[in-house]
């Protein structure tokens, strides 16, 4: 009887057991599964990044062969622009190589014909000597003075220019007027009038011409204009 017993109690525990390791099984199978699921879950989630990354290195690439294209295209510009301004370069290149000519008979073709009919309305007098490109030699130096013109007590100093406005025109003209006595003595005997002449001149040269006592001539229509004629008298009543 206690065998039958002790047997029953055995099988009982081990009933028990296997029941335990069942429960024990399904719970780490659902454990498992859970996992599995979770696993799935971020695997999907991983795939999604992916692809978003995917959409946007090409999105990248797009927008990087467009700056390919629009560098390749501002490379085209710039190459084209560079060779626009070598052309403009030589079309300047020659308007002054034009102009240089021209400045050959500037002299004599705009500013000679008119001279006298400028300085009877200006400084009513009549011109008796008009020398045009007057070069005067001494100890081996060479003074040009473009214009020299003498009218009763007054000496006409001109210098003309084909581009008035630049600064180091002006300064080499107060230049030589500061060391025309030198070279032409005589000249001391009369009242020095200097003249800055040009087709046409800004503002600022005019202003600057007026500071240091110079007139500014220009070209208005067919006659000469001293157009700080004014304003050198008033400065110097």
């Amino acid at each position: 009887m206690g065998t039958a017993a002790q047997k029953l109690s055995d099988l009982e525990r081990g009933l028990m057991e296997l029941v335990y390791q069942s429960r024990l099984s399904e719970m780490k199978i659902k454990e498992l599964a859970e996992e599995m699921i979770d696993f799935k879950d971020e695997m999907k989630e991983f795939k999604d990044e992916m692809k978003e990354f995917k959409d946007e290195m090409k999105v990248f690439v797009d927008e990087m062969k467009e700056f390919k294209d629009e560098m390749r295209e501002f490379k085209d510009e710039i190459k084209e622009f560079k060779e626009e301004m070598r052309q403009s370069k030589r079309d300047m290149d020659k308007k002054w190589g034009d102009l240089a000519r021209k400045m050959g008979t500037l002299i004599e073709d705009i500013f000679i014909p008119s001279f006298d009919l400028a300085i009877e309305r200006y400084f009513h007098l009549t011109p008796r000597d008009v020398m045009p490109r007057r070069k005067i030699r001494k100890s081996g130096d060479t003074l040009e003075v473009d214009i020299l013109a003498y009218a009763g007590e007054m000496a006409f100093i001109v210098e003309v220019k084909a581009s008035p406005n630049r600064l180091e025109y002006v300064d080499d003209f107060i230049g030589k007027l500061k060391i025309l006595p030198d070279f032409l003595p005589e000249i001391q005997n009369y009242k020095i009038v200097p003249i800055y002449a040009a087709l046409d001149m800004e503002d600022k040269t005019i202003a600057l011409l007026t500071r240091n006592n110079i007139y500014a001539m220009v070209v208005r229509g067919d006659i000469l204009e001293l157009v700080n004629f004014q304003d050198l008298e008033r400065k110097n009543d």
